[in-house]
């Protein structure tokens, strides 16, 4: 049994008959034979001459329809304008099926229908060249539409949010739709998904919730506002069935907020990223009444976040997801080391971008440049009222000369017309601390150290101009120079321990990559939830539904 939520849909078509059908009856009419253009029998017809104005009717029908398309006129130029699922050849055929077939599993995927109503009628209605023409580039059109939202994503990340500057690994049309003619179709359209574990993971969880709305969902709601070892009653009998329905609890018949429902509470908020007290305060559960539905979006929108970095990340790459507040070095899909972090402040100014790079050096003890937004944006006010404001700062002019506080009317400035950028020499105090990791990019963003180091006590750490700042950034330095040295810790501090700014190559440049992932799955199974601190999933989800994405209720 499979129940829809009463969201958009599109309908599409569920066999290939109708395909079938029509080119049976194009073939019958036409007894043509295109093996003079394309070097090999197209249709299977009747032996008959070849008619010149009957090729040029398929070949004008090709080249008409796919005229709107670059990679398709492209395609279709190359081939000769041979058909490449719309004759009645078992390779064709194959492709056809394979194709119908995955799109109609389109939204077991996480994707959007495909409206195949017109495919279908036009499919029906083939009674010459012209149709057929028609309809294999109607074909090829579907092709590439699922070739691309399957691979890369059914959005364009920048236009949901100016926060996600990801640039997604778009393939050439051409080279899709040509490879896919030279393999085996089936296995061509499974290899266009991404290859990542967690996108694997996401699909089986994905399947998991839908069959969990199909039974009814986790129960009710938990009233109330707080439970805590030693309570009794109905507030707590409704807790522990919604914690065991969630799979945090094992089957109990226990009324009492006992030691079990203590450690199911605390595993609860360990996936969560909740302080783990074992206490179900206010904030644990705003997060335990979370209604599946809304924990099947946020799978949804992994997924399609999954598509959109459908790359190579590294054999060694860090993983800086945002939501989470955590920096991993990664090798082989493995935590290799992980720290916390604090990210962005949540002002739409200082939100931490989301993109992948490169690390290709640190600096230890780091001079701070600091940056022009910050200098005309918070300095400057604070020297028109005080021009010893901010004293541990130099101020520096074009050519890097430091210039006297007292030469410098500050009020004769406003934000754009302030000629000078002020720096922070390394010290202890020094705002980016005694370390900084760099991947040149152009929103200036980088890994560091901070003096700041209260703020990592903390569940919810956004607080930083866009940079990620690191708990334990020796360590992750280490980490990184292992590679490179037998003593990473002996060769860091010798450097360190001169006080002057150093640059340290790293000898192979790790990727970088800054994501946001609200739904996190586990290797060994389960999942972790976090919140959408920037807004930026709620926007995807909202994109994602008018594509026709849908909540679905599946089993029974």
């Amino acid at each position: 049994m499979m129940l829809f939520f009463p969201l958009a849909r599109r309908g599409r078509n569920e066999n290939e008959s109708p395909l079938r059908g029509g080119l049976r009856a194009v073939t019958l009419a036409a007894s043509v034979s295109l093996g003079a253009l394309s070097g090999a029998a197209v249709l299977t017809v009747a032996p008959a001459p070849v008619a010149a104005q009957q090729v040029s009717a398929l070949m004008q029908s090709i080249a008409e329809a796919a005229a709107e398309s670059k990679d398709l006129t492209a395609f279709y130029r190359a081939n000769g304008y041979t058909p490449v699922f719309a004759d009645d050849s078992a390779r064709a055929r194959a492709r056809r099926q394979a194709l119908l077939r995955a799109v109609q599993l389109a939204p077991e995927k996480g994707l959007a229908p495909y409206d195949t109503t017109l495919l279908t009628a036009d499919l029906r209605a083939i009674r010459s060249e012209r149709d057929l023409g028609r309809a294999e580039v109607a074909m090829a059109k579907l092709f590439l539409d699922y070739a691309r939202d399957v691979q890369t994503g059914q959005l364009v990340p920048s236009r949901i949010d100016s926060g996600i500057v990801r640039q997604v690994p778009y393939r050439d049309g051409v080279s899709v739709l040509t490879n896919f003619a030279r393999s085996n179709p089936q296995a061509y359209l499974r290899a266009l998904e991404p290859s990542s574990p967690e996108y694997a993971r996401l699909l089986r969880e994905k399947a998991r919730l839908e069959e969990v709305l199909a039974q009814g969902g986790w129960g009710q709601e938990v009233p109330g506002s707080k439970y805590e070892a030693g309570q009794s009653g109905n507030g707590v009998v409704i807790l522990r069935n919604r914690l065991m329905a969630m799979g945090y609890l094992p089957r109990s018949a226990s009324t009492s907020y006992d030691a079990d429902m203590s450690r199911a509470v605390q595993l609860f908020q360990i996936r969560h990223g909740l302080a783990p007290d074992g206490v179900a305060g206010p904030g644990t559960l705003s997060q335990i009444n979370v209604p599946p539905e809304e924990r099947l979006a946020s799978i949804l929108v992994a997924i399609e976040r999954e598509r959109w970095m459908n790359f190579d990340r590294g054999q060694r790459h860090i993983w800086v997801n945002l939501t989470d507040f955590t920096a991993k070095i990664m090798d082989n899909d493995r935590v290799t080391f992980e720290t916390r972090s604090v990210i962005g402040a949540t002002q739409p100014d200082r939100r931490s971008p989301e993109f992948s790079d490169e690390m290709e050096f640190m600096v230890i003890n780091p001079t701070w440049n600091v940056p022009r937004s910050i200098t005309v944006k918070e300095y400057l006010p604070m020297m028109q009222r005080n021009p010893n404001a901010a004293g541990h700062l130099r101020i520096v002019d074009r050519n890097g000369r430091t210039v006297p506080r007292s030469a410098i009317n500050f009020a004769a400035y406003t934000p754009s017309t302030f000629p000078f950028a002020m720096k922070e020499p390394p010290s202890d105090g020094n705002a980016l601390g005694l370390v900084k990791f760099m991947f040149p990019n152009k929103y200036n963003i980088y890994l560091h150290d901070t003096p700041s180091k209260s703020l990592f006590g903390h569940e919810t750490r956004a607080y930083s101009h866009g940079c990620i700042r690191l708990q334990q950034p020796f360590d992750f330095a280490y980490t990184l120079l292992a590679r490179q040295t037998s003593d990473p810790e002996g060769f860091f501090r010798a450097r360190l321990n001169t006080g002057r700014e150093t640059v340290v190559e790293l000898e192979q440049h790790v990727p970088v990559h800054l994501v946001y992932r609200t739904a996190i799955t586990l290797p060994k199974g389960g999942m972790e939830y976090r919140r959408d601190i920037y807004g930026r999933d709620e926007k995807i989800w909202q994109a994602l539904q008018q594509k026709g994405v849908q909540l679905r209720a599946v089993g029974g």
